[in-house]
């Protein structure tokens, strides 16, 4: 392995007779500032070159840390797709990256597995003069998953995430969309080296301020100077949001985290307070025991509908199957009129399996009613490692052949699987009665990329945003190309979503993506037959 010698450059220049190493290791650093050796867990394991001139830190002290890292925190997330792509594929084609140094140098990054060492993998980082085309990094919201990342770690304690929301005399305050781009822009640049800044519509935005880096208060007072530049009057409300919730698990706390986020950019500070957010996450915890109790009979009186979305075939455009997409149904005394907040409290309070059960049952109903028409239904990951639902499944599908021939199951990745081995009996047990098993979202984190690894499943869903950015975008489509070679390796076929024109759908069959879903098709609605 060409970097594994540990001399410097200059030791080579110096070496009478260089090994065919040595010339390797020249040639890389002709071209590159940067080489990393990184293990199959993204560890970094080897980091030679320019790291004190970019980090005022030896390559050396990075031992240990992952190679995300190396990489601004607001574009972490895409880094850890491409890393798993690289781990799936062995090659990560040359992608423009930002350093976490405090110029946040534009990089470019490029691996290759490494040669005769199995789960090794080589990575190099040249300096860009400019941003290459082809938008930000893929992987999902950067801010939700800056903050998740903050949760699993040590400090969360001390972490608060800022929420900004603008308001208007006649109510939200929503600015054209290049305004609301420099807002965000200013939040992320204001908030100290490594903030991350999101815009969630509606004039309302959240911020990650770098550990300590201004208050919410202080950033709202930068976008108030923008505001006036632009001759916008109007209101700047804020409120920082504490991280800490003692009570809750790092898993209970992310999916806390899921739902405060989806009331607030629903509803701004007025439905985050009456989703039990108020005092912070912690505040939640407080409220969480009544607020289970009434989700709880909600579910038990079936207080929401199934909508059918159709999945095609993007040949020839026809109905594979229909996906059933939980819809609640708004109820006076419930404030859970979202589905991502109706699921996000579910999992939070430890109603996944009562709820992915009442969708099953309900899906069935539907299916049964139907003339024909395939079904997909979304599961949890907390209900695909569980026994107990394992076993009510697979009576229910035992009893009625059919059935199982016309339903499909999505695993979702809004709780990550703890318990791999049940779940993959669970998976396995399903697959064995004729039910086909898909990844959803596959590419929004590092999760779907872990299932397709433990999983034998015949579809996998490539997350929409890949899709909403291909056609503008040569790396996007390079991370689909990517997903569908590697969905066709494991033997599965690739969907894609949140297709919304023929130029769109027209690129996803150049891609190899073989089935379709979105408006282009078909909104959610009635089941056909029924």
């Amino acid at each position: 392995m060409f970097f594994l010698t540990g001399r410097t450059m200059q030791e080579t220049v110096r070496h009478p007779a260089p090994s065919a190493a040595d010339r390797f290791l020249t040639f890389a650093f002709a071209a590159a500032e940067l080489l990393v050796e990184a293990d199959a867990a993204g560890r970094i394991t080897f980091a030679e070159g320019a790291f004190p001139a970019r980090f005022g830190r030896s390559g050396r002290s990075f031992l240990g840390e992952p190679v995300q890292s190396l990489v601004a925190r607001d574009q972490r997330s895409g880094v850890g797709t491409a890393l798993e792509l690289l781990s799936a594929t062995g090659r990560i084609r040359p992608t423009a990256i930002r350093l976490s140094d405090a110029a946040r140098s534009p990089f470019s990054m490029a691996g290759l597995a490494a040669p005769g060492r199995a789960g090794r993998f080589c990575l190099t980082f040249a300096p860009l003069p400019a941003e290459l085309p082809g938008g930000p990094l893929p992987g999902g919201p950067g801010l939700a998953r800056a903050v998740e990342e903050l949760l699993r770690g040590a400090d969360a304690a001390h972490g608060a995430l800022g929420l900004i929301e603008l308001t208007g005399d006649g109510g939200a305050l929503t600015p054209r969309a290049d305004l609301a781009a420099r807002i965000q822009a200013v939040l992320a640049s204001h908030g100290g080296s490594g903030a991350v800044a999101a815009d969630f519509g509606s004039g309302r935005f959240g911020v990650l301020p770098a550990e300590g880096g201004p208050d919410v208060q202080a950033l709202a007072g930068q976008v108030a100077l923008l505001l006036a530049q632009h001759g916008l009057p109007g209101q700047i409300a804020t409120r920082s949001l504490p991280l800490d919730a003692v009570g809750l698990s790092p898993l209970q706390t992310t999916r806390a985290l899921r739902f405060a986020l989806s009331a607030f950019s629903r509803g701004g500070d007025a439905a985050l307070a009456k989703a039990g957010f108020a005092g912070g996450l912690a505040g939640f915890v407080s409220s969480a025991a009544d607020r289970a109790m009434t989700l709880r009979r909600t579910i038990a009186e079936r207080r929401f509908r199934l909508a059918f979305q159709p999945i095609v075939l993007l040949a020839d455009r026809k109905p594979h199957h229909y996906e059933a997409l939980l819809r609640p149904i708004p109820t006076p005394g419930s404030p859970y009129d979202q589905p991502s907040e109706f699921i996000a409290l579910a999992e939070t309070v430890g109603l996944s399996e009562t709820l992915d059960w009442a969708v099953v049952e309900t899906a069935c109903e539907a299916a049964q009613a139907a003339s024909g028409a395939r079904i997909a239904c979304n599961l949890s990951g907390l209900s695909l490692q569980s026994p107990a639902f394992r076993d009510q499944l697979c009576a229910m599908l035992a009893a009625s052949p059919d059935l199982a021939r016309r339903l499909l199951v999505e695993i979702t990745e809004t709780a990550e699987i703890e318990d791999e081995t049940e779940a993959t009996r669970t998976v396995d047990a399903l697959r064995a009665l004729g039910m086909p098993v898909w990844i959803d979202d596959f590419g929004a984190g590092a999760a779907a990329f872990r299932y397709l690894r433990i999983f034998r499943v015949d579809f996998v869903k490539v997350d929409g945003i890949y899709v909403t950015n291909a056609v503008e975008s040569a790396r996007d489509r390079g991370f689909i190309a990517a997903m569908v070679d590697l969905a066709t390796t494991v033997g599965a076929q690739a969907v894609a979503e949140r297709i919304e024109n023929e130029t769109q759908a027209k690129l996803m069959q150049e891609l190899g993506v073989t089935f379709g879903q979105g408006y282009l098709f078909g909104r959610p609605g009635a089941l056909p037959g029924r």
